[in-house]
């Protein structure tokens, strides 16, 4: 992969970064870094804010624009919302509700087959996020303490969840059925609702 998709991956992944940040984890010099960054800056996939952090000077951070983000998968998404309304004007509403729970069970069906065999919460999580990811989802797992984080970085059906919110409507239940009995999952961010990334707030009540 080369520095500039593994810069944007990154930024994606984690968010806002410095070119020292950047740096160390793609283990080059901090110039290195920003020669990549004011290339992808002047290519407009790149914006920057400059951060006061106590004394000396402002820390630069860098962050992906909306330019970049067709980068991560949605270079079909004209395509998917003339499908939707394809669907919608020909078969309905109702056919599109059809439409969606076909998707939810399939969903389930591939989830539940990849996550036989786990016994505990951190192996179901392991494997959910490893779904997720071959979906597109970029997703990690995370423990605070008792709680634990699903993130997904990225959501390769935005397109369409955005102009039919049903897509995603299920997630939480879905995820909390797969996670099994005693466990609450709460989406605690959501890229449709603007934030960088969707969040999940897994804690097991029993």
């Amino acid at each position: 992969m080369k520095s500039t998709e593994r810069i944007l991956a990154l930024l994606k992944q984690q968010g806002p970064m410095t070119a020292a940040a950047l740096a160390a984890q793609l283990e080059m010099t901090s110039m290195g870094a920003r020669q990549h960054l004011q290339a992808l800056e002047a290519g407009g996939m790149l914006s920057f804010e400059d951060r006061s952090e106590g004394r000396g000077r402002p820390a630069r951070y860098w962050r992906l624009t909306e330019q970049a983000q067709p980068h991560f998968g949605d270079r079909h998404e004209e395509l998917t919302l003339k499908l939707i309304d394809s669907v919608r004007v020909i078969f309905g509403e109702q056919g599109m509700e059809a439409l969606i729970a076909h998707r939810e069970a399939t969903s389930e069906a591939n989830y539940r087959a990849a996550l036989a065999g786990a016994t505990t919460l951190a192996e179901r999580l392991a494997r959910l996020a490893e779904e997720r990811s071959r979906e597109g989802y970029m997703a990690e797992v995370m423990q605070e303490g008792e709680t634990w984080w699903l993130l997904e970085n990225h959501c390769p059906i935005c397109a369409a969840a955005s102009h039919c919110q049903n897509f995603c409507r299920s997630e939480l239940a879905l995820f909390s059925s797969l996670l099994g009995e005693g466990v609450t999952v709460v989406r605690e961010e959501h890229i449709l609702a603007g934030a960088r990334r969707c969040a999940y707030r897994i804690e097991a009540t029993v």
